[in-house]
């Protein structure tokens, strides 16, 4: 087993030098992992970018595109070809269609390769004809992403860390009720544990929904072609390990199958390969939800960049050590539900919430940066008059009623310990911030020829990071 293990850990240090050296030297591979936890926008995200690195009117904000050095851009077939195609025809006619909506999230594993004819910049501008750059952009879910950090934790670690974040929530009654009733150290019985099982995957989906963001593991939440299988089919027990044979054990065998043929897989063939990482956040949902779903994503923030292994491409550590993450941008998304006057605040915020998450990436060698952006924007901005003061609103069309109207969801706050520290605190709702979140449909789109869809900070979001690449 161990040497079977390291034979194949060999071959693929070999084939990934190849593709190494290919890319170095004949036509470069930037691979993009784009995530984030659900409903953060990922599918509108990869959309959008392509279509406004297709048509690139509204990208002034990459300096490649003002400078001209961009001669075009074309999609090719990706280059694996056991990884789904990134639907991008599909979920471009579902924002730009006569009755416009937003595609489907994302539900697993895609990619789509665009490639850039970038022409040569400064004194090589004359001695060097354009060169080809592949942009391979990969769409994950983010509950995979908190996956990772599974690796390290025995089953007994994870079902205690597990059973102590669920204590007090609402959601878990049923499953903690459920798991009282069990005996976990009985001989095992596939009737009882489905049961249990189901129940924990309840709890799961109750959360996620309620705003909590530490809901692994992941395939529980998106099963796939995993769906009924024995490696998603255990969950967290309390009490002391069982004897062989018993429910602990059988689940304990479960959680390292998962581990192992779950997680490292995906690990080993997509994660492990990434150059730089998008980290999109919805930040602005989880104020809504109140201190407990901030502190929450902010300890998911943290768990997610220990999953990556960041620092700088250079050209022997590519070689000799594997690559890794050399860029990495959290994006609070939906910057277009609040007016540009609170953009630096909402910005201020993300800073805030992935502090811990960057600053371990800087010491390693990585670039970070937290911006606010808008990949489509869904609407206007308007100021009125309301009892002597001017007001700063945001119209567009309510994705539940259908109805144009213009809301003012209220101010975030100047300074972001307003927010983290009744957070870090426990407290249960805010004292002091009033904001209330809104959903959007997509605006209808009437694009000129050569602009792809509206959008905010989309153009500084790729230049942070591929313009150094361009």
């Amino acid at each position: 087993m161990v040497i079977s293990t390291l034979a194949d850990t060999l071959v693929r240090g070999v084939e990934e030098a190849g593709d190494r050296i290919s890319s170095l030297f004949f036509e470069p591979v930037i691979r993009i992992g784009v995530t984030g936890l659900a409903r953060s926008g990922k599918t509108v995200f990869i959309t959008s970018l392509v279509a406004n690195l297709l048509d690139r009117g509204r990208m002034n904000g990459l300096v490649a595109v003002p400078e001209g050095r961009i001669a075009a851009a074309f999609l090719q077939p990706q280059p694996d070809d056991t990884v789904p195609r990134f639907d991008y025809e599909t979920h471009l006619s579902a924002l730009s269609g006569p009755e416009p909506h937003w595609p489907d999230s994302t539900r697993a594993i895609s990619e789509l390769r665009l490639s850039l004819r970038v022409k040569p910049a400064g004194l090589l501008a004359g001695l060097q004809g354009p060169r080809t750059l592949h942009l391979d952009i990969v769409d994950y879910p983010g509950e995979w992403l908190l996956d990772l950090a599974l690796l390290d934790k025995s089953f007994e670690t994870w079902s205690q860390e597990v059973l102590e974040r669920i204590e007090s929530r609402e959601e878990a009654a049923a499953y903690r009720a459920a798991l009282g009733e069990a005996d976990t150290s009985a001989r095992h019985d596939e009737v009882p544990a489905k049961r249990l099982a189901a129940s924990f995957t309840s709890y799961l989906e109750a959360a996620r929904d309620a705003g909590f963001y530490d809901c692994t593991p992941g395939r529980f939440l998106l099963p796939g072609d995993l769906a009924g299988s024995p490696a998603i089919t255990f969950a967290p027990l309390a009490g002391p390990r069982g004897p062989r044979g018993s429910l602990w054990r059988e689940f304990e065998r479960r959680y390292e199958a998962y581990k192992s043929q779950v997680v490292k897989p995906f690990f080993r063939e997509h994660f492990a390969r990434f150059d730089r990482q998008i980290v999109l956040v919805d930040a602005l949902g989880a104020i809504h939800k109140g201190p407990e779903a901030v502190e929450d994503m902010r300890r998911a923030m943290a768990d997610i960049l220990g999953a990556f292994r960041p620092g700088r491409n250079a050209f022997l550590s590519q070689l000799l050590r594997g690559k890794r993450v050399e860029r990495i941008l959290f994006a609070a998304t939906k910057a277009d539900h609040i007016h540009h006057t609170q953009h630096g605040r909402l910005t201020a915020i993300i800073e805030a919430l992935t502090r811990e998450a960057r600053d371990r990436a800087g010491f390693a060698g990585a670039q970070t940066s937290a911006m606010a952006i808008a990949a489509s924007r869904a609407t206007t901005e308007e100021t009125r008059q309301h009892e002597g003061a001017d007001l700063n609103m945001v119209r567009g069309t309510l994705l539940e009623s259908g109805k144009q109207a213009a809301l003012y969801p209220g101010e975030l706050p100047e300074d972001p310990g307003q927010l983290l520290r009744p957070a870090k605190e426990g407290a249960r709702q805010w004292l002091e911030v009033d904001f209330e979140a809104m959903r959007f449909a997509p605006a209808r789109l009437s694009l000129k020829p050569g602009y792809g869809p509206p959008h905010i900070r989309l153009d500084r979001a790729m230049q942070f990071l591929i313009g150094d690449r361009l």
